[in-house]
């Protein structure tokens, strides 16, 4: 897919003008090849161009949604626009990849075709093993394809430790997508919570949880590639190390992972990912080894490229905490109210009762009818709403109510009102429930659910052991824990208040659902 086609659309002139602005560059972005020795390579330059530009434009169009975010609640009609400029974000990220596997293919064959050469010294004898001997002709910028280390290590070993070079740019790969994922995730949550219709926000939910989706299995990935990385890497300069008795490479060493260790545990439950943040503080403490092995050697190239890729490395800021955004429920619950005449007219008809996928609502029953009734019929109650049932009767109701109690209050309200038989139906997920003719079909319970990516803290699950009297904690999912289930709300809602006095970040609510009973 070529990057100028993915921008041929028509979009609003200003939106169009702060997309352009980005685009059209008065020249070429100056970039600089990730590994010396491809300067020369025509096809990897102008693709680490093209993704530089590609940067820009994102950059661009991240700018343009945000200054229609800004002005939709003025003018409804930008949300297509906000939408369709989402959508074209979503293309530049599949084109941002396509291009970062385009880039890493052309590095890692490189690496694979230098990293073999020359194993002999110009008299066709070994090369010396003395560091402060090694020709400068045999030092390489990448440390691992010195020939030190063929002649130091297992042939086994020595091959762990290239592969596991070769899959040092396929960890960073992930890293940057994740970055790039986790903004535009940032982006959707955003605009979910500003969203104004459920059609609008059932759109952004599905676009966030698939990228939510896919992130988190590209994580994993990271995890393992680096963990693979990381391994064997320790392995073999901590072995040569040992050998050649370089105890304050070992001692550095130690001391480093201790503090990236202590780091991450007082990192890892603020951050979105802990495999992200496991990467960016090891491959620090990483690093730094490969360079005290490359000054040990004397391998000023080696070392001159790893300490490029310290400073590379720390552009890369710790992600920030988890983005978590719940599922609205674009239930309408309104309290019935009487006026002296009817709100409805032929003009404004009672409109049909909206039935909901999601949630729990309850509706009074005001009567059930061979035909359509008038409105005056109903004694200027509203709002009212009328379904037909699967017998082709016409039901009347009045009222959206988010619990029982609210409803069984409006009930009483149209008794007093004259209303013979008011009858409660709960309508959960779509399906309707009279509870006034079957009382016991359904019952109402109550849980509590917390939003959390990680495991709940000793802290919180002190206070639900000591104050849930024995109810069970559970996880559903990745990211939701449930305690209950409770008869009473109130009893419900004081553990939620104590959880949320233990650890004030943690989102929770108590919601209201229907059950058989046993």
């Amino acid at each position: 897919m070529e990057i100028a086609h993915i921008f041929k659309k028509t979009w609003l002139p200003a939106v169009a003008a702060t997309i352009l602005a980005g685009g059209a560059l008065a020249q070429q972005p100056v970039v600089e090849a990730r590994i010396r020795g491809l300067e020369g390579n025509p096809r990897y330059m102008s693709l680490l161009r093209a993704d530089e530009e590609l940067k820009i434009r994102k950059d661009s169009i991240r700018s343009a949604v945000e200054d229609l975010r800004l002005k939709v609640q003025e003018d409804s009609s930008l949300s297509d626009e906000i939408l369709r400029l989402e959508s074209l974000f979503f293309k530049c990220n599949n084109e941002s990849r396509r291009l970062a596997d385009s880039i890493n293919l052309i590095e890692q064959s490189w690496v694979v075709e230098h990293y073999d050469r020359a194993d002999l010294n110009s008299e066709g004898q070994a090369s010396e093993v003395v560091s402060d001997r090694i020709p400068d002709a045999e030092k390489r910028a990448n440390l691992v394809y010195n020939d030190y280390f063929r002649r130091q290590l297992e042939p086994r070993d020595l091959d762990a430790l290239r592969h596991a070079q070769e899959l040092e740019q396929q960890a960073l790969s992930y890293m940057e997508r994740f970055q790039t994922n986790h903004a535009t995730l940032s982006e959707l949550a955003a605009a979910y919570t500003a969203a104004q219709t459920e059609e609008e926000a059932l759109k952004l939910f599905d676009s966030y949880s698939s990228l939510d989706r896919e992130t988190r299995l590209m994580t994993d990935s990271l995890s393992q590639t680096w963990n693979y990385i990381f391994d064997n890497k320790d392995y073999a300069y901590s072995y040569l190390a040992d050998k050649m008795a370089w105890s304050d490479l070992i001692t550095a060493e130690e001391n480093r992972l201790s503090e990236a260790r202590r780091k991450f545990a007082a990192l890892s439950e603020h951050t979105a990912s802990e495999a992200v943040t496991d990467y960016l503080l090891r491959k620090r403490v990483m690093l730094a080894y490969e360079q005290s092995v490359a000054e040990t050697l004397r391998l000023d190239a080696a070392r001159d490229s790893l300490q490029s890729a310290m400073m590379r490395l720390a552009e890369l800021e710790l992600v920030p905490a988890a983005i978590v955004i719940n599922e609205r429920l674009f239930l309408d619950y309104e309290d019935i109210e009487f006026s002296p005449t009817s709100k409805y007219t032929t003009k404004n008809p009672i409109p049909e009762c909206r039935v909901y996928a999601r949630g729990t609502i309850y509706r009074i029953l005001l009567g059930t009818f061979n035909t359509k009734r008038a409105a005056s019929l109903f004694r200027g109650t509203s709002p009212l709403c009328y379904q037909i049932d699967e017998r082709g009767k016409w039901c009347y109701y009045a009222g959206g109510f988010a619990t029982k109690d609210e409803a069984e209050a409006a009930q009483k309200k149209l008794k007093a009102r004259g209303f013979m038989r008011p009858e409660i139906v709960m309508w959960t997920d779509s399906v309707a429930h009279n509870l006034t003719r079957e009382p016991d079909l359904m019952q109402v319970s109550y849980r509590i659910e917390i939003t959390s990516t990680e495991d709940l803290s000793p802290a919180v699950k002190e206070v639900i052991a000591s104050t849930g009297e024995g109810r069970e904690l559970s996880r559903v999912g990745h990211e939701i824990f449930i305690i209950g289930l409770f008869d009473d709300r109130a009893i419900a809602e004081r553990l939620a208040e104590a959880i949320t006095a233990a650890e004030p970040e943690l989102k929770i609510k108590v919601t209201e659902f229907a059950s058989k009973p046993e």
